[in-house]
């Protein structure tokens, strides 16, 4: 990153192309129909799956634990894995925990700049109302 440039901010206000506002309300959507059908108390990795048939089931395309580059200064240093990647668009980061943490908020902001998209999904399934467990991060 360019010491010149400010870095790039978390934005929740802001409204992408419709396209991708269509998409996430879809994701959304699935995951409150698997919340409606689990609840909360399940393990993350539980989540995920149910995520992946609801996804299919509603012919949403997706890559789940997505591999990506981790690079410093241009350099390839590392590689990580997305939750998964909803129609090359949106970044989705399933949780399981007690309560977000702003390292969770970090990640995915790390994760829309590694992958220059531009809208994540933060959702945690633990909560008794998943729209308290909701958080749309925009880059």
């Amino acid at each position: 990153m360019d010491p010149q440039k400010p870095m790039p901010r978390m934005r929740n206000d802001v409204r992408l192309d419709d396209r991708t506002e269509m998409l996430a309300t879809r994701v959304i959507g699935a995951a409150i129909e698997v919340h409606r059908e689990m609840g909360p108390g399940f393990l993350e990795s539980h989540y995920e799956e149910a995520m992946c048939f609801e996804l299919t089931q509603q012919g949403i395309p997706f890559l789940r634990q997505h591999a990506i580059s981790v690079s410093y200064k241009g350099h390839v240093v590392s590689e990580g894995r997305l939750d998964m990647l909803v129609d090359d668009l949106i970044v989705l980061e399933l949780k399981a925990v007690q309560a977000l943490a702003p390292v969770f908020d970090a990640t995915v902001l790390a994760y829309l700049r590694a992958t220059q998209k531009r809208l994540g999904l933060l959702i945690n399934f633990n909560v008794p109302l998943l729209k308290d467990g909701l958080k749309r991060i925009v880059l």
